[in-house]
């Protein structure tokens, strides 16, 4: 499954490396801020290997897409959830001045007018509210 995060390059961490049974490692994280103006988001991503060397072509404040995998485990009965970028780019136009494709505005669901506030669910008022399919 993969997914796509467009956003503002805001932080790069510490590159981590190691030593495995399978031989040497090495893991970057880095965080992007979602472009949603009202709320925008902070995201921590991850990048292993050679795609660790990408990220250093990319300077803070630069737009990325992100293209990632989202992974969760079980350590001790507690869930540790990674997002695994496996490539990043430039958003269209490379610059901080991208903006998102707009999203449809979302309606708020009509409230239902056959019971008042703070009347029981299992209360009818008229046979039409009691419309069930069984």
């Amino acid at each position: 499954m993969a997914l796509e995060l467009v956003g503002k390059l805001i932080k790069v961490l510490p590159e981590v490396t190691g030593q495995g049974k399978n031989g040497a490692w090495n893991k970057q994280e880095f965080v992007i801020e979602t472009l949603d103006t009202q709320f925008p988001k902070k995201v921590c991503m991850t990048v292993w290997g050679e795609k660790a060397n990408d990220l250093k072509q990319f300077a803070e404040g630069d737009t990325l897409k992100a293209t990632f995998s989202a992974e969760s485990r079980e350590y001790n009965e507690r869930w540790y959830t990674e997002l695994r970028a496996f490539r990043l780019e430039l958003a269209e136009g490379g610059d901080t001045s991208y903006a998102a494709p707009a999203r449809p505005a979302q309606q708020a669901r009509p409230v239902s007018q056959s019971q008042p506030a703070g009347t029981p669910f299992n209360t009818s008022f008229d046979d039409e509210s009691n419309d069930l399919p069984f």
